[in-house]
């Protein structure tokens, strides 16, 4: 690897300032709430991609996330093995739960299903089934350039722009410094631009 980055055959990965607009929003939450609403078993992507944009949380650790990792109480969600650039494994940690991102998880019932580790899953699906719709709906909908991992970076960008500091937001998004987090952050606006949002109590519902 040390050689590898001397000879620029490998590098830091170029910083993403997409950022997704309320309309394009609208329409992949509407697509994947009818999809899940005509297509029972589906994966309730309308309450991941929300889940994604205010918990702000990866594919990988909204698949893995439990019940049983989710604390109404204190509002947070244990995180096992967040990724980390130095440590793949044992990366612990509990992180706070934004209102709306709580709120979603509340409305999701443990599933009956045969298979036990499935049941425990708080939507019940895998990192790689989200990966996969999420790719889908942005195609049938024509939307360009617009990533799963682009709604963690709205939601960190969000919570700064409604003024909350560097170890509020750390809190929630589990960074460990500035460096690492700042990438994420392209502030676009002050206030919280999702106040208002039909979006957070329609969800919540169905």
């Amino acid at each position: 690897m040390t050689v590898c980055s001397r000879l620029g055959i490998t590098g830091r990965s170029k910083a993403r300032d997409r950022r997704p607009t309320r309309d394009e929003l609208d329409a992949i939450l509407e697509y994947f709430e009818t999809s899940y609403l005509n297509h029972a078993g589906s994966a309730p992507m309308h309450k991941i991609t929300l889940f994604a944009l205010f918990s702000p949380r990866r594919e990988s650790e909204i698949a893995r996330a439990k019940h049983t990792d989710l604390d109404p109480e204190t509002s947070r969600l244990f995180i096992k093995d967040m990724k980390h650039p130095g440590k793949k494994v044992g990366n612990d940690v509990w992180c706070d739960l934004p209102a709306p991102a709580l709120q979603v998880a509340q409305s999701m019932k443990p599933f009956k299903s045969k298979v036990e580790k499935k049941r425990a899953l708080i939507f019940g699906t895998s990192k790689d089934v989200i990966s996969r719709r999420w790719t889908e709906g942005c195609r049938m909908l024509g939307i360009e350039d617009l990533v799963f991992h682009d709604l963690p970076h709205e939601g960190i960008s969000r919570l700064f722009e409604m003024g909350e500091t560097i170890p509020q937001v750390a809190a929630v998004s589990g960074h460990r410094s500035w460096a690492s987090m700042q990438r994420y952050t392209h502030l676009q606006t002050r206030g919280d631009r999702y106040g208002d949002w039909e979006w957070i109590e329609r969800v919540t519902r169905t």
